[in-house]
């Protein structure tokens, strides 16, 4: 006998017994948004491999280590998408959506090839959030709330907002020369990781998760300190706001998120209830981004929920949205009754309005269908069979009580409106 085949470690299938969780999860997240006016994208899950390291920078883990890039046919490169704010981008400048102001949002996988750990996969799944052409604070403030509203919304408790600057480019520039002087003086304590990024990427050793690297951390210069002047007066225009709304929140100064195109505002909503996979929620600026990747000069801002992430966390919480069960199994005994059971299935289906009927198929005893309609939750189970059929009624049991009636088929739609 042939070996079975296998999914790769850390692309998970997701069972029908956990993504009804999945679609509850995912229409609350699109109910919000659509009531903010954020429209739907969709693009490509492979792109070329250049958008990618133009966007997420050459020297950063994703592309070094993580991205899956291939050859294709005709010697493109191309790469899954380990993110999605750069196909986004791509897409809106290629289809001509910067001419305006944009709040859009998108769903679906990303991939990355990472150690797979429980909340890290190397197929994961996000919806993400971006909005173009809008300066100023007010709409990373709307950003957030909009967020904090999500959670409202599932009733999702144990999170805490986390918030900083990393201000302009300029003062990006000017606080990476005072970094680096700090951590040369402290070499000797570096990890191999940080010393590798001291020449090329700073910033990015504050980001590290290396339990020995946070007391030194801890002590390096605040680049919250060397904001520039806007960039000061933005981020205390966001507190003021945040404030406004009574929505309470930590400033990070470490937080300084792992892709190279944030810059000003950067969040993150965290939790302890995940272990070291506590981030379900980041975003921040990225107002260089559109004329990095060729563009004219678009404001930008955006976030990204990590759904698995997320789920597990309502897990943890015991916040599993209520997942609404079966109405109807429909048991038919005899070649004739389980014909006439699909006819009659179809016009309860017509005349009641979100009903949820499983009609029993491939036979069976009247005994062993009963198992499947009491295994399947039903609230009614409706019961068909020559006597029935010669009557044209149907038996009707409710499952919690037990108790049985007679109801005639052109009663059914009432009965079960009930």
């Amino acid at each position: 006998m042939a070996e079975i085949i296998r999914s790769i470690r850390g692309m998970n299938d997701i069972l029908p017994d956990v993504t009804p969780y999945w679609q509850a999860v995912e229409t609350a997240l699109k109910e919000v948004l659509s009531a903010y006016g954020y429209q739907e994208i969709r693009f490509p899950i492979v792109e070329k491999t250049e958008l990618f390291c133009r966007s997420i920078g050459e020297v950063t883990d994703i592309v070094e280590k993580e991205m899956y890039t291939f050859n294709d046919r005709n010697g493109d490169q191309l790469t899954l998408r380990p993110e999605g704010t750069a196909g986004c981008v791509r897409a809106a400048m290629q289809n001509g959506l910067l001419n305006q102001t944009q709040r859009l949002w998108y769903m679906g996988p990303m991939f990355r090839h990472e150690r797979p750990q429980k909340g890290r996969y190397r197929q994961f799944h996000q919806i993400g959030v971006e909005a173009y052409g809008f300066n100023g604070p007010d709409i990373d403030a709307e950003m957030i709330l909009m967020t904090a509203r999500i959670w409202k919304k599932l009733g999702l408790k144990g999170t805490t907002l986390q918030i900083n600057s990393l201000g302009s480019t300029q003062a990006r520039l000017a606080y990476r020369d005072v970094l680096v002087a700090y951590f040369e003086s402290h070499k000797e304590q570096l990890d191999e990781d940080s010393q590798r990024r001291l020449s090329s990427n700073p910033l990015r050793i504050l980001d590290s998760k290396n339990p020995a690297m946070q007391a030194l951390n801890d002590a390096a210069p605040k680049l919250i300190d060397h904001l520039d002047d806007v960039s000061r007066l933005e981020f205390d225009s966001l507190c003021q706001s945040l404030d406004d709304a009574g929505l309470e929140y930590e400033i990070n100064p470490r937080l300084v998120r792992g892709l190279d195109y944030y810059g000003k505002t950067v969040f993150e909503w965290v939790t302890e209830q995940l272990g070291s996979q506590g981030t379900i929620c980041a975003g921040g600026r990225y107002d260089g981004l559109v004329s990095q990747l060729g563009g004219k000069g678009a404001t930008a801002i955006g976030f990204a929920i990590g759904i698995e992430r997320l789920i597990a966390l309502l897990e943890a919480t015991d916040a599993l949205p209520d997942i609404p069960s079966i109405d109807v199994y429909f048991v038919a005994v005899g070649e004739e009754a389980a014909r006439q059971s699909l006819l009659l299935a179809e016009q309860l289906r017509d005349q009641v309005e979100n009903l949820k009927l499983i009609t029993h198929c491939g036979g069976g005893s009247f005994k062993n269908q009963f198992k499947r309609a009491d295994r399947s939750g039903a609230r009614w189970t409706l019961i068909l069979g020559d006597d029935e059929l010669s009557q044209q009624v149907v038996g009707v049991k409710t499952m919690a009580t037990g108790k049985q009636e007679t109801v005639a088929w052109d009663a059914l739609a009432s009965y079960l409106k009930l």
